[in-house]
Formats: C-alpha cells, sequence, structure tokens
C-alpha cells in the first residue's frame, strides 16, 4: 500500500503538465487518490469470500479450526478465572500442600479470545438472518 501512496502523489503533479483540461485533470488526479482505498476494498472483500468460503466448508480441517481455538480459549479462560482459584481454595481450606499450578499469558490469552469472540458476534449475526444453518 505505501508503495502505491508515494507513487500517486507524484504521478498527481505530472497530470499539470500533460493534461490542460482542468476537470479532465481533477477526474483523473481523483482517480488516483482513491486507488489505494479502492485496492485495499477488493482485498478485504477477497478476504471475506475466503473467509465464507472456509467457515461453511463441512471438513472440519478447513473450518473446524476456528471452533477449536475457541474451545481452547474458553477452556484456558474458565480455568484461570474459575477452576484455579476454586483449586487453590479447596486446598488452603484442606491444609494441603501443592505445587504450584500453571497459569497462562492472559495478555495473549485475552487478545486472541477477543478476536474470536468478533468472529463468533458475526456468526451470531450470520445465523440471525438465516444465512448459515
Amino acid at each position: 500500500m505505501s508503495l502505491l501512496t508515494t507513487l500517486i502523489e507524484p504521478a498527481t503533479k505530472l497530470l499539470d503538465k500533460v493534461i490542460e483540461d482542468k476537470d479532465q485533470k481533477a477526474k483523473l488526479a481523483h482517480e488516483l487518490a482513491t486507488m489505494a482505498d479502492k485496492l485495499a476494498h477488493e482485498q478485504n472483500l477477497a478476504q471475506m469470500a475466503i473467509n465464507k468460503e472456509e467457515a461453511s466448508s463441512g471438513s472440519l480441517f478447513k473450518g473446524g479450526w476456528r471452533p477449536c481455538i475457541g474451545w481452547i480459549c474458553g477452556i484456558a479462560f474458565g480455568y484461570h478465572f474459575v477452576l484455579q482459584p476454586v483449586i487453590i481454595f479447596i486446598v488452603a481450606m484442606i491444609g494441603m500442600k501443592i505445587p504450584e499450578l500453571p497459569s497462562f499469558d492472559m495478555n495473549t490469552l485475552l487478545t486472541v479470545l477477543g478476536g474470536m469472540l468478533g468472529i463468533g458476534g458475526l456468526r451470531s449475526y450470520e445465523k440471525s438472518k438465516g444465512l448459515t444453518k
């Protein structure tokens, strides 16, 4: 994208030297200025089509990775905030000594989980509109 943006500005300046018609010059300058946005939009649409095809696949290896990551994040989240404190409480009440329980890098986990919940929100929207089964 940055390469395209750096090429657009000099090309727009060249229009002054090559084209004399002000309307045509303005039209071409506008097309050059919006070229990067159009390209980004086309790339986003292509990625959305790939995501849609991948999610609609019945294959576990194509459409199953998102649910798998969702379950892993959910289990880790539940362990960290529910199960681990309960285990520590019960062990303290009994008076046992146990080794330190494993903990997770919650910053990374919450980043992944937040992304998955965003994707899950879109999935819920698709289901509410009857776009998926």
